[in-house]
């Protein structure tokens, strides 16, 4: 299987904080997301992999042919790549004609008929006509979102990354982004996502692989379904919980029982217990492991 990033011993050290992946690979042609707690390195991640920070030790290879340097000077690799950030992205004072001509400018595959049909597939102008003169200041958070996806699905890229696309979005919308990552995808061979997400639940139906990272490392990577074998959710008596809780991940009791995840290879250690299983989401997955290696007390 190809990879579209492969990167190597990534570090950058902040006062308080390191970002330490000493390896980690993107599948190519899958929609990977990138989950962790506030603080656990995703944006810092996410801006070394698209060129925004270029203020790290390590190494990247892209699309297996281009290293760190020819990502810096090679301007094909960055038109094969597209990035949308958080509510920073555009300033406030910039119109979307203005954010069109950018486009235009930046970008060699960039198409502005394109970009209008999407402003227009995804209703930015509440279904009005295009309005070049609209102030990115005057748009709701969502909105902006919306714009981000508009410009870079206009262009002809091979690999999106995507920081937080679902958090400002409305359940429709978070459908709707779900349905364009599948899209894109199937656009052409090889096209490959890798998004952040706090929204584990709405974007799990478009999640093919997931990296799960606490306090700047990945502690767990896997595609979903391997993942969902690899660990497995048990329910019990409420009088069981002390006796099963040294080998669970997460435990949460009330007075009718408990439940926890716990890797499927342990299993046998739960013999004896009264207890179902039963496969685990995405959602519970990541919590599980988030709380094992979470500074957070629990």
């Amino acid at each position: 299987m190809s990879n579209v990033i492969e990167v190597s011993n990534i570090i950058k050290k902040y006062k308080n904080f390191t970002l330490d992946i000493p390896d980690m690979k993107i599948p190519q042609g899958f929609a990977t997301a990138l989950i962790g707690e506030n603080g656990a390195g995703k944006t810092t991640l996410l801006n070394i992999l698209s060129g925004i920070r270029l203020d790290y030790k390590g190494d990247i290879n892209y699309f297996g042919e281009f290293d760190r340097k020819a990502f810096e000077k090679n301007p094909e690799v960055k038109e094969r790549i597209g990035y949308t950030g958080t509510d920073n992205y555009f300033l406030p004072h910039w119109t979307v004609g203005q954010i069109e001509d950018l486009y235009s400018l930046l970008f060699e595959r960039f198409d502005k008929d394109e970009f209008r049909r999407r402003c227009d597939e995804l209703a930015i102008f509440g279904g009005g006509k295009f309005d070049a003169s609209k102030k990115v200041n005057a748009l709701s958070d969502g909105t902006k979102t919306k714009l981000m996806l508009a410009g870079v699905l206009a262009r002809k890229t091979d690999f999106l990354i995507m920081d937080e696309p679902a958090s400002p979005l409305d359940p429709l919308m978070r459908d709707k982004l779900c349905e364009l990552i599948r899209e894109y995808l199937n656009s052409h061979e090889g096209s490959s996502v890798f998004f952040s997400t706090h929204n584990i639940s709405d974007m799990e139906n478009v999640t093919d692989y997931a990296i799960i990272m606490e306090h700047g490392q990945v502690v767990e990577q896997g595609f979903v379904e391997d993942l969902k074998e690899k660990y497995i959710m048990v329910k019990g008596e409420a009088a069981e919980a002390e006796a099963a809780k040294k080998y669970l991940y997460s435990i949460t009791t009330s007075n009718y029982g408990f439940e926890g995840i716990c890797l499927a290879s342990d299993l046998d250690k739960l013999a004896g217990l009264d207890i179902t299983t039963e496969t685990p989401n995405l959602f519970k997955i990541s919590v599980a492991i988030m709380k094992k290696n979470s500074l957070v007390k629990m």
